[in-house]
């Protein structure tokens, strides 16, 4: 077994047990942070998989804007920061049920489209074909307006946020 095929089954045990504590906790924060622990996988596996603009943008992007945002809404919203006894899991089973059927539904559709065929050989990785020029220059010229409309969106609902938590209405 390759070194790359054991980090990406560690990094991926690490991700789903963050991702258990996302949807069961009863604590908001304790599961804000563990979406963070999540993200911080995902980009951790962008890097194993040699996509260091991705893994990047990911940590700039989800970890550093999306979650910061977030924890901003739990503050100024004042969610309880222990546990919530309104919070409940009753119905964790649902979850379970949904995610084992996707999980099939996913699984039959790859079968389905590339069941047969042969997987690529194993190549090695150079740097020497990054093409984050290219994805730069894709983001900032043909997807300038829809990049700018998602900042700000995130910027309309931080200032929602603001708004919501505010005493005197």
């Amino acid at each position: 077994m390759v070194a790359q095929h054991i980090f990406f089954y560690a990094i991926a045990a690490v991700m789903v047990g963050a991702a258990l504590v996302v949807v069961t906790s009863r604590n908001v924060v304790r599961s804000a942070l563990a979406l963070i622990v999540v993200f911080a996988g995902v980009a951790a596996q962008f890097i194993i998989l040699a996509a260091e603009f991705v893994a990047v943008t990911q940590v700039l992007v989800y970890i550093g804007a999306i979650m910061v945002l977030m924890l901003f809404g739990i503050m100024l919203t004042r969610a309880r920061i222990g546990r919530d006894v309104d919070a409940t899991n009753d119905h964790w089973w649902a979850g379970v049920l949904t995610a084992l059927l996707l999980v099939a539904v996913m699984g039959y559709a790859l079968v389905d489209a590339w069941g047969d065929d042969p997987l690529p050989a194993d190549r090695e990785i150079t740097l020497d074909g990054s093409n984050t020029a290219a994805v730069s220059d894709s983001v900032f010229s043909q997807y300038l307006v829809p990049f700018e409309v998602v900042s700000v969106l995130l910027l309309a609902a931080l200032v929602g946020a603001i708004v919501i938590a505010r005493k005197d209405r």
